[in-house]
């Protein structure tokens, strides 16, 4: 009976929905682990804070993922142009009434409630539906220069644009997702190395006029960061984050301290988001912490492209292509700066870092990969079943994944 009613809830890929429950659990321990000290010294020796706010926030992006996957993902593909555009205006709301974090404005908060949310994760998954829509659309243009400019690079250039004078990592990663699905969506390669080149140009054009014209001190940050660490002179620095994360995987080894025996969670910033994995690491050691996670994301990136081999039409395909990316590629980022082989980024692990807005967005972005999932195996069910057995829901899923 109860294998019924999980059966007929939770519809879909049922590997992805397993790996769901597997972040999930990473996530409550992680979270729980490295943060019980921060919060008993901010919240009054109420060392459960962040454990519950994770709860919480993870029970609402489980009901989020049950109900944007029983959603049509049809939907998306009508809304892809209104969607960036709402985005592209949170992100304008931004820059001149955002609240101001660690000297950064990157959060906009959501008037009479408190909660803050960070507008670049909606532009995020906003770009990744509206490239996998105008990707669809344009399939047979992309030879195209002026319109593969005009609906491809453009709207990238000013989601990047907007978000780049307080989130340079954040823009660099969003415009190298983008390139990614433009790859895959058979742009062009040509196209895509002038776009790089233009972008480069952008970057070099603002940095100098935030430097010499506005005297912004971030850019010689940027710099700094760069130099020292393609110099390898990054422990000579004193790059505290990143020597204190491999101090925590270094200790860990193959079988980790032990569940809540982290000590460098206590020295490390941001331990229970940006740098959780070198706590996972250290408490849980590389084959019960990092291997199983790293397989996790591999076996996602498998499953969503079996998915999409499996779909008929273009746009439900590409949907999940560039939502698959934008997770994956996500996560190996965030891994790659734990274990010190790019410099420090501040992205976060999806969907195991503590976090409310990365949660919610990650969280949506499976949601709609499941809802392509249900409808593709509807129309196989119904391909594979006789006439007279297709019931009447069958036909009904089916026809959506006609439209």
């Amino acid at each position: 009976m109860q294998q019924g009613w999980l059966t007929k809830t939770f519809k879909g890929d049922r590997a992805i929905w397993g790996l769901v429950a597997i972040f999930m659990v990473y996530s409550l321990l992680a979270v729980y682990s490295s943060s019980a000290s921060v919060a008993f010294i901010k919240y009054g020796g109420n060392t459960t804070y962040f454990l519950r706010s994770q709860f919480f926030m993870l029970l609402i992006s489980l009901i989020i993922i049950v109900v944007v996957h029983y959603l049509p993902y049809r939907i998306y593909s009508s809304m892809a142009g209104l969607i960036l555009l709402g985005a592209v205006v949170l992100l304008i709301l931004t820059l001149f009434f955002g609240s101001t974090i660690n000297e950064a404005t990157r959060w906009l908060e959501i008037p009479g409630t408190g909660f803050m949310i960070q507008t670049s994760d909606l532009a995020k998954v906003a770009l990744v539906i509206y490239l996998a829509r105008s990707l669809a659309k344009y399939q047979y243009e992309l030879n195209n220069f002026i319109l593969v400019t005009k609906y491809f690079f453009v709207p990238v250039a000013v989601v990047c644009g907007l978000i780049f004078p307080e989130n340079f990592s954040t823009a660099l990663l969003i415009f190298g997702i983008s390139m990614i699905i433009m790859f895959i969506g058979r742009i062009p390669f040509r196209f895509l190395l002038a776009y790089v080149g233009m972008a480069a140009a952008g970057v070099v054009l603002f940095g100098l006029v935030l430097t010499y014209v506005f005297h912004d001190s971030r850019v010689p940050v940027w710099i700094d960061r760069a130099e020292q660490f393609f110099s390898g002179k990054a422990d000579e620095a004193g790059d505290y984050q990143s020597n204190q994360a491999k101090i925590a995987i270094s200790t860990g080894g193959l079988f980790g301290k032990a569940p809540g025996r982290s000590t460098q969670r206590n020295m490390l910033p941001q331990s229970n988001s940006d740098f959780i994995f070198a706590i996972i690491i250290e408490e849980y050691g590389l084959l019960l912490g990092a291997i199983p996670l790293i397989l996790a994301y591999m076996i996602l990136l498998f499953r969503g492209i079996t998915i999409l081999k499996k779909c008929e039409t273009a746009f439900p395909a590409f949907l999940v292509m560039g939502l698959i990316i934008m997770i994956v590629f996500q996560a190996m980022l965030n891994m790659l700066v734990a274990v010190g082989l790019l410099p420090v980024t501040g992205q976060t692990l999806p969907m195991v870092s503590w976090g409310r807005t990365s949660v919610l967005i990650m969280s949506f972005s499976i949601g709609v990969i499941l809802s392509v999932s249900r409808v593709v195996n509807a129309r196989i069910k119904k391909e594979e079943l006789p006439e007279e057995e297709i019931s009447d829901e069958g036909e009904k899923i089916y026809e959506q994944a006609k439209a």
